[in-house]
């Protein structure tokens, strides 16, 4: 119990570092208005982000792996507090998009160390608990922290949010320096051999499931606010409280996404919450003109879409439960290069055919998605193969 806190301040500040993350697509419209870019430019903002902390976060993790762990969390979290001085200064959108790109970079380093050490100062038996507390932190932005810089821009400046969270920053930066005890680093993971379980087709097929289903998600979720103000014409605080109730409502179906999983397996789980996310996407633009209807369907939205989550990491795991920790390494990849390329197809939509198609296009995206479950069943590959994938992998590294 005595290290319990510090495992919970470390999901705080994780809490702080994904809010940072989602809180653009919560003031997209705010912010190209006041940059001098179309809202569609704006959305590359996630793009940049998420391309970032994809392709950067494993290159920086292998880069620092000699470091000693609390000194890296404290680097990060230094890195981190710079991105967000560069938004509040910021002399236009170039400077903007580099604001982004370190703190994705300082993001993903930072939420990667937290979960190994959490792991570390955990009570023996209780690492997975501590791991899911962290992770818990930084969903929970999802739900509080996009809804608070919501209301903040909109009645205050954009920039007060990121200055508010580089200020906590600095905060959080002193908590671990005086809670967190020095950790060695441990042995990375060879890229060789996490690209070596991307062999196996049936592995292959599941994490395109990932990306599929996060593609048609952020094609929308990109662009929710300006289509819930311009196409529902809902006012600034219904907006608010729109996306409180898509955060909370995310919150609990990846619950149920869990209970689910558990009582009816992974297959069923993951077709019915795609195929549900799928109808609703067509039906969020269908009554798009309804502000009491999208509410409803943002609370189905939300509760269908993360509903998979859970489930997915399952279905990924038990594919090569002996590579657990390469399977959420991969699936981790696959969300932000889903976010990236959702953020780059709604931007082409929203400028080429209209802000209320993202839905019809997301809703599309997440059927293909659904498909590819229903195509993925279809392989009945032994687990052995991952085994001796992993097995030669390792084996050309020594």
């Amino acid at each position: 119990m005595r290290n319990s806190w510090k495992i919970y301040m470390l999901a705080v500040i994780s809490f702080l570092v994904g809010t940072s993350e989602f809180i653009i697509a919560g003031i997209l419209d705010i912010v190209a208005a006041d940059v001098g870019v179309s809202v569609a430019a704006a959305g590359q903002l996630i793009t940049v982000f998420s391309l970032a902390y994809a392709f950067g976060t494993p290159v920086l993790m292998a880069l620092t792996a000699r470091m000693e762990r609390r000194k890296l969390m404290l680097v990060a979290l230094a890195l981190f507090f710079l991105g967000n001085a560069m938004a509040v200064f910021t002399t236009g959108f170039a400077m903007l998009l580099v604001s982004r790109i370190v703190l994705a970079l300082s993001t993903g380093v930072f939420i990667v160390v937290a979960l190994t050490v959490a792991s570390k100062i955990a009570q023996p038996g209780k690492q997975g608990s501590a791991i899911a507390t962290v992770i818990m932190g930084f969903s929970v932005a999802l739900i509080v922290g996009v809804p608070i810089g919501r209301v903040v821009a909109g009645a205050y400046d954009w920039k007060l949010t990121f200055a508010g969270i580089g200020v906590l920053s600095l905060a959080a930066m002193l908590l671990i320096l005086f809670t967190i005890p020095k950790s060695a680093a441990e042995a990375p993971v060879p890229l060789r051999t996490q690209l070596a379980l991307l062999k196996n087709s049936r592995i292959a097929v599941a994490l395109s499931v990932t990306f599929l289903w996060i593609l048609g998600y952020s094609i929308v979720y990109t662009y929710i606010s300006p289509f819930l103000l311009t196409v529902t014409g809902m006012s600034e605080r219904m907006v608010s409280i729109g996306l409180f109730a898509f955060g909370l409502a995310s919150l609990l179906g990846s619950q149920l996404g869990g209970f689910s999983t558990d009582r009816w397996g992974a297959p069923r789980t993951l077709v019915t919450g795609l195929l549900l996310h799928s109808a609703i996407l067509f039906l969020l633009t269908s009554f798009a003109q309804s502000s009491s209807i999208v509410m409803v369907m943002l609370i189905l939205w939300a509760f269908s879409a993360w509903s998979t989550g859970p489930t997915q990491q399952v279905n990924l795991i038990s594919m090569a439960p002996d590579a657990s920790g390469i399977m959420l390494s991969l699936n981790t990849s696959m969300v932000q290069l889903g976010m990236a390329a959702g953020a780059g197809i709604g931007g082409i939509v929203v400028e080429q055919v209209s802000l209320p198609a993202v839905g019809w296009i997301g809703g599309a995206g997440v059927g293909v998605a659904a498909l590819t479950v229903l195509v993925s069943l279809g392989f009945v590959r032994s687990r052995t193969e991952v085994k001796v994938a992993i097995a030669a992998a390792d084996k050309q590294n020594l």
